[in-house]
């Protein structure tokens, strides 16, 4: 890597330059990854969080929206914990509902109903659990919002009175609303809209939105379609219900559009900026080819001389984005910087950005060494 080195060393504007694209590229892919990741939180983190394994709906529902369409009976869970492999099956009722609190401070809740004792009952990380009637845990990113202990939420509509007894460890949200863990009866009455003392529409009584499954091991699709076919139902794992998120496909699939194209980007930022670096230098090229050097050595010299571009600026451009990431954590803006993406992007990049220089360094093989004896003029 003789000329490759030497260049580095005394061509560094050019270098610059092109080191310059590639830190910014991987800003911002770092910042991209981030973005992604906080949505992908700020969604789902509620079903990340929770021990499901998978949700059975009502048959043949919408799947992009199954949270908000499915009614399922109560009774399925029993059905569905005598299926094969499902260690567990609780009710689940799930719902978007607006409200205040007692000093008037607006509030939006993914109320989500559940039987206290049941495998879905949340633990509170601080205050006290689903004991106390009309009591709610809510989670924790909820003290953002205004809520804090002993505050009573009105919900719109039916009237009906909550009281914050607990706060769940860390964010728990659903469709970017903070969710509240409340017993079924009290979800079932908030749900229908109707007020304390009032009854149930009797399309809604013993109805919830799905059953909530614990499996013994990771269940397989031939045996959600064996338990669907026994039970009528239409079941999806934990992972496949982030779909129903209201935005989450959606979100998710624009930003990893977008680093699509950057990472193609970034191969032909670098496979440009080589095939122009590789027409400059086809004298020296010439020269060494006529003093003896391989074409393979051309090549080591060439792609090593791309990799130690593509290492520090990924490196740079990997660290500023981190530290530009630690700042946007914790605003408004859903962002949340964790390794693996950020680690794949990194790889993605040079692996790519070597792609595209090895297109353009391949023109080594066919320069003629008599060139640099002057054959050609």
């Amino acid at each position: 890597m003789f000329l490759a080195l030497r260049e580095l060393r005394f061509a560094k504007a050019r270098f610059g330059l092109m080191g310059a694209v590639i830190v910014l590229i991987a800003i911002l892919m770092v910042l991209l990854s981030g973005l992604s990741q906080g949505l992908v939180r700020d969604g789902v983190s509620g079903l990340q969080a929770s021990p499901v394994s998978a949700f059975a709906f009502q048959e043949d529902v919408q799947k992009d929206s199954a949270f908000t369409r499915s009614s399922v009976p109560v009774e399925k869970a029993d059905e569905w914990a005598a299926q094969p492999g499902v260690a567990d099956a609780a009710p689940f009722g799930l719902s978007l509902v607006n409200g205040a609190n007692q000093d008037g401070k607006q509030v939006d809740l993914t109320l989500i109903g559940v039987e206290p004792g049941t495998f879905v009952e949340p633990e509170a990380a601080e205050g006290e659990g689903l004991g106390a009637e009309r009591g709610i845990v809510v989670s924790e990113h909820a003290k953002d919002d205004g809520l804090a202990l002993g505050d009573v939420v009105t919900l719109e509509g039916s009237g009906i009175e909550l009281d914050v007894v607990g706060f769940l460890d860390g964010q728990h949200t659903f469709g970017h609303v903070d969710m509240a863990y409340v017993d079924l009866a009290t979800w079932q009455r908030a749900n229908a809209g109707t007020s304390e003392g009032e009854e149930l529409p009797a399309v809604r009584v013993g109805q919830v939105t799905s059953i909530a499954l614990a499996h013994e091991e990771t269940p397989t699709a031939e045996a959600l379609e064996a338990g669907d076919a026994a039970v009528g139902t239409t079941t999806m794992t934990k992972k496949d219900s982030y779909g129903a998120s209201p935005g989450y496909t959606a979100e998710t699939m624009t930003l990893q559009m977008i680093q699509v194209f950057l990472y193609a980007i970034c191969a032909m930022v670098a496979g440009a900026f080589f095939t122009v670096l590789t027409i400059q230098r086809k004298p020296e090229i010439a020269v060494m080819r006529a003093m003896g050097a391989s074409t393979g050595y051309l090549l080591r010299d060439g792609l090593g001389q791309a990799l130690l571009l593509l290492l520090g600026s990924v490196g740079v451009g990997i660290g500023l984005g981190v530290a530009m990431g630690a700042a946007l954590q914790g605003t408004a803006m859903p962002f949340a910087l964790v390794a693996g993406p950020i680690v794949l992007a990194a790889v993605l990049l040079i692996v790519l950005g070597l792609a595209g220089a090895a297109v353009a360094i391949v023109r080594i093989a066919k320069v003629d060494p008599l060139t640099a004896l002057g054959a050609s003029r």
